[in-house]
């Protein structure tokens, strides 16, 4: 408890503590589709204390960007952060940015009770609610060319929503030089763009950005114009925005904008908001971000043990293309050949392979319990969605959450499928070489490196969404054909145990690492 000037007693923390409230009131009210349509998802008062408590010092007069700032609670987190700080700022303006006319009422209350906590402390505050869409707000100020880095600090749990490729976001984006579909890495730039240099940015985003192609020009602008200094990631998908029933792994990350970057991240991880037992360690920075990766992956090491493991498989020979592999995206897009699938196997048709036929390490086809059709009828039109007969290893591009491992690999092996031509649908990766098969004991060799224990926890420390794209496989380091075939032969008519496939692969990996893995703090 404070006394302000007038001799009120203020609870330190109140302000935070009325916007939480709000945020549990407000939750099981919002219309579904709206808030589906906005990505709204309101944080709780423990993350938002979390992510404040990153702030380094700030100067004495503080300008904050809170953009969809929904019922207030990072604008009060960090309050109640600075004013307790033996050097805190001497005056705070705030610009929240909310679009939800509906969260209006609570922000400005939240606003309110933030103003008295802060005069209480001795600091001035000021505040602003902008009723706009904040990157369209942007947008204009492009148009007008009177854009300017005016923030000292921005706190983001930006919503979660696609873009659509014409619309005024991604215009807005493109004076920025960043693609990205959408809202959340399309926040973040923004404000990164709208800090001082020396300002700090704060985010909660799904950690999908970290890798794959449709973020690259994302990843490449923050890099570029800020240094990372800290992450946080939460491993359990159910917990950051649990009570509103989102599965999505989630991490916190701190960019400091117009530094070089720091020779080495901060990176701690914790099941949840709650487990008070987080993991910490700093990692060199070229671990994080390898310096010669094109696509600019960010890799989020969570123990020392992590980044032992990364060293050794990176210490494998070879890349893909050094195995003279090349690993496609299938071509069949079922809905675009709606006319040509067939249920069941049939003359002039050839076999026609999902996710679903994947069973023991091979493909089974036909299948007929899997609601999918088992045939692409063979014309003109659907002659180049085919590969000619031989053995090809076929990775699910989306493995459900119940699912052990992220890649789940199987071997199509031609010797149990008598066709001359193959259809592989478009939720698979296949691996060939020029668009031919593979030699047998390579193909297996090949599934079961994919399938270890290792090569999931290292895929795992740059993807954090069940989603496994065709780079995210040519971004993998691999051991030599001579090595894959060795363990190929192990495998038989079935996938063999994972103790069996992690002691294979265990004999593949370097048993030493180079210098300068993450130590432990």
């Amino acid at each position: 408890m404070v006394t302000d000037l007038k001799g009120t007693n203020v609870e330190h923390g109140a302000a935070l503590m009325k916007a939480d409230a709000a945020r549990l009131e407000i939750s099981p009210l919002l219309d579904p589709a709206r808030r589906a349509k906005l990505g709204q998802f309101l944080t709780p008062a423990i993350v938002a204390e979390f992510m404040a408590r990153m702030v380094l010092p700030l100067p004495m007069s503080v300008r904050l960007l809170d953009a969809g700032a929904g019922a207030g609670s990072l604008t009060a987190a960090f309050v109640k952060e600075v004013s307790s700080r033996s050097r805190r700022p001497g005056s705070l303006e705030v610009s929240a940015f909310e679009i939800d006319s509906s969260l209006h009422g609570h922000l400005e209350q939240t606003l309110n009770a933030c103003s008295l906590e802060c005069h209480a402390a001795g600091m001035q505050f000021i505040s602003r609610v902008i009723h706009q869409d904040f990157v369209e707000n942007a947008a204009t100020l492009f148009d007008s060319q009177r854009v300017r880095a005016e923030y000292d600090c921005a706190l983001l749990n930006p919503p979660y929503a696609k873009i659509g490729s014409t619309s005024t976001t991604r215009y807005a984006l493109r004076q920025l030089g960043v693609e990205t579909s959408n809202l959340y890495s399309a926040f973040v730039a923004v404000a990164l763009s709208q800090l001082k240099t020396g300002g700090q940015l704060i985010a909660i985003t799904p950690r999908s950005f970290c890798n794959g192609p449709y973020f690259g020009s994302f990843r490449k602008f923050i890099l570029r114009h800020a240094g990372l200094v800290r992450a946080h990631v939460y491993l359990s998908r159910k917990t950051a925005f649990g009570e509103d029933d989102v599965l999505q792994e989630n991490i916190i990350y701190h960019l400091v904008k117009g530094i070089p970057q720091p020779s080495t991240v901060r990176i701690s991880s914790s099941l949840g908001p709650r487990d008070t037992d987080p993991v910490e360690h700093e990692v060199p920075f070229t671990e994080v971000v390898l310096p010669n990766d094109p696509h600019k992956f960010i890799r989020l090491v969570s123990s020392a043990e992590d980044s032992q493991l990364a060293q050794r498989v990176r210490g494998l020979p070879c890349s893909l293309a050094g195995l003279g592999l090349k690993v496609s995206t299938g071509r069949v897009v079922d809905f675009r050949a709606r006319e040509h699938l067939r249920d069941d196997p049939m003359e002039g048709a050839v076999p026609l392979i999902y996710p679903c036929h994947f069973e023991q390490g091979f493909v089974k086809w036909p299948q007929s319990g899997c609601r999918k059709p088992n045939a692409l009828a063979l014309s003109g039109q659907t002659m180049p969605l085919t590969v000619p007969k031989g053995s090809y290893v076929l990775t699910k591009r989306f493995s459900s959450k119940e699912e052990r491992r992220r890649i789940v690999a199987a071997v199509y092996d031609p010797r149990r499928i008598d066709a001359a031509l193959v259809g592989f649908e478009n939720h698979l990766n296949y691996f060939h070489r020029e668009g031919s098969g593979l030699r047998p004991a390579l193909a297996k060799g090949l599934a079961l490196y994919l399938n270890s224990t290792a090569v999931d926890q290292y895929f795992r420390q740059f993807s954090g969404h069940t989603q496994v794209n065709a780079t995210d496989l040519r971004a993998l380091h691999y051991p030599s054909i001579d090595q894959l075939e060795a363990i190929g032969r192990i495998m038989d008519g079935v996938l063999p145990s994972q103790r069996s496939i992690d002691e294979a692969v265990e004999e593949l990996l370097p048993t030493t690492c180079p210098a300068g893995t993450g130590r432990s703090i």
